[in-house]
């Protein structure tokens, strides 16, 4: 073969390969350079003021007309999901990320090493966050699993055992490490995150999250706290469990917090501002 068939057989070899990789499973998720698929859809943005459901109570009953929808991710099928976005609805994963929970699929992939005390839920016990090597790939496959669902968003529940008797001597400063790696990871698959409660992090992370979640602001005086995320124009979605509405709607309202109230076990009754 001459050198010039040579030279075209290799073009004509790698226009191939070139046109193979824009046709194969992964176009329009570029490899970045750290070889991480990055994210096709922009990141959900949620805006201050959004109307919202927040039910953990078994498979999500779609009646509540709000734009919002925060579910349980294990719960719930990618079929409950693509529901709710025919209906026009955003749905965030509800993810635990902080503690280890019995009654989990995947709670074998969890070492006895980073249990540590009881939190006060049933089943559930802290996570040593500090073991970023353990805990980071199994909360990469909890938030591959909200990824492939549909989900738009991850609400990781407790990101604040710093402040907690864990069993673990954990610092602020742990907590900011883990509570960082896990906006990455959602960020990395497209997925927006929300702070959930850890109030007094919130100058360290507002830069590192897409909304905030708040329980019981109201009852502790805290809901100034969640000011920043306002202005930020992010939102802040916050439920009280024993005041009644008369007691923190108007003060919502001042703030632009998307609030209402809750029963503890989070079904599907809610009385919003």
């Amino acid at each position: 073969m001459s050198r010039a068939a040579v030279w075209c057989a290799a073009l004509l070899t790698a226009v191939t390969a070139v046109a193979l990789t824009g046709c194969s499973g992964s176009a329009g998720r570029p490899v970045d350079g750290h070889g991480t698929k990055s994210p096709t859809r922009a990141v959900w943005k949620p805006r201050p003021g959004l109307a919202w459901q927040w039910q953990l109570d078994g498979k999500v009953d779609a009646s509540a007309d709000v734009p919002v929808y925060d579910i349980d991710g294990f719960e719930n099928s990618a079929a409950d999901v693509a529901r709710l976005h025919r209906a026009g609805r955003k749905v965030i994963c509800y993810v635990n990320v902080g503690a280890w929970e019995d009654f989990r699929p995947d709670r074998d992939a969890f070492p006895r090493s980073v249990l540590g005390k009881p939190n006060g839920w049933s089943g559930e016990r802290w996570l040593d966050i500090r073991r970023l090597t353990v805990l980071r790939p199994i909360m990469e496959r909890r938030f591959d699993m909200c990824r492939d669902k549909g989900f738009d968003a991850v609400e990781p529940d407790l990101v604040e055992g710093y402040g907690n008797d864990t069993g673990f001597p954990l610092t602020a400063r742990d907590q900011l490490r883990y509570n960082r790696m896990i906006a990455a990871l959602a960020h990395e698959r497209g997925l927006s995150v929300g702070l959930k409660n850890d109030l007094p992090q919130i100058p360290q992370l507002l830069g590192d999250f897409d909304f905030a979640v708040n329980e019981e602001c109201a009852q502790y005086d805290e809901c100034g706290e969640l000011a920043p995320f306002i202005a930020a124009g992010k939102a802040v979605f916050h439920v009280e469990y024993a005041e009644p509405r008369s007691a923190f709607c108007a003060e919502s309202r001042r703030l632009g917090l998307s609030s209402m109230r809750k029963k503890p076990e989070l079904g599907v009754w809610r009385s919003s501002c």
